[in-house]
């Protein structure tokens, strides 16, 4: 399996791949290859900044001789008119890489934004917003990182660093008992230790989660009334998650419920990303 590192390294180069192809035919026969500038990250919306490590990776793999200086680092507020980084270099390689960076450092620094909103309406309580894997094929590990940039949490990378029983595993193994047995033989079998966790869809399947020895139980579409007396069912005996069609203006009521975990897709399905520009200075 490819490390995230390797993961990243593949994604820029198919980055490239997409946007340079066989050259920057518009830099290529306007500007000399010896011609030197500078540009700078000019935020134009206030935010949070995600996205800067990895606009240092673009630059260091397009052309090393680009030196990047940074103002403003992941994670810090920003507002419009602040200067993220300077870079410096051959004006021909920061031509070639502006978009490439723009698209990454936009989207994840909307992604990081999108999740401090969510995160600070539970202020003062124990639970944590959690991403989905309701994610840009190829861009999860940017997405996922920008997620935790933002404040949030990440649930599992991808379908092998845990269980997640779903209600179609359920209906196909016979029953959740069926299904966390076979989970816990397998994962026996094959010496991994992963989290093993269950989707419910009443109280009845709580139980029988709580019985089979779940990790995690996912209270999936409940009402906040419904969740509040799955809390008190299950009392401290799993770590408990709400899903399904939960927003930022319900966020705090599921919350207030008591559950440890709140999973929001929508921090990265469906985020615009944060308006900024790479312009020349002097």
């Amino acid at each position: 399996m490819k490390t995230k590192d390797e993961l990243i390294d593949d994604l820029l180069t198919l980055a490239f791949a997409e946007d340079v192809g066989d050259g920057d035919h518009t830099t290529l026969s306007t500007i000399p290859a010896d011609e030197m500038g500078k540009q700078h990250l000019l935020v134009k919306e206030e935010g949070i900044l995600a996205g800067v490590e990895m606009a240092r990776r673009v630059f260091e793999k397009f052309d090393p001789s680009l030196k990047m200086t940074v103002m403003i680092g992941d994670g810090e507020h920003v507002r419009p008119g602040d200067i993220a980084f300077v870079v410096e270099g051959p004006v021909r390689s920061l031509l070639q890489t502006e978009r490439t960076m723009l698209n990454i450092m936009q989207r994840m620094s909307g992604i990081a934004t999108v999740t401090a909103k969510y995160q600070s309406r539970l202020e003062g309580l124990k639970t944590k917003v959690l991403d989905t894997r309701k994610t840009t094929p190829g861009l999860r590990m940017l997405e996922k990182e920008a997620v935790r940039i933002g404040g949030g949490c990440n649930h599992r990378i991808g379908l092998f660093d845990m269980i997640l029983i779903k209600d179609n595993h359920i209906d196909f193994a016979g029953g959740i008992p069926q299904a966390v047995s076979a989970a816990k033989n397998y994962l026996k079998e094959k010496g991994k230790d992963l989290k093993i966790e269950v989707e419910v869809r009443n109280t009845e399947e709580i139980q029988q989660a709580l019985d089979a020895g779940a990790d995690r139980i996912m209270l999936d579409n409940f009402s906040p009334e419904r969740t509040r007396e799955a809390v008190r069912l299950i009392n401290g005996r799993s770590e408990i998650e709400s899903s399904g069609g939960i927003t930022i203006d319900t966020l705090r009521d599921y919350a207030e419920c008591g559950v440890d975990f709140i999973s929001v897709g929508a921090l990265t399905h469906s985020v615009k990303g944060l308006d900024m520009s790479f312009k020349a200075c002097d």
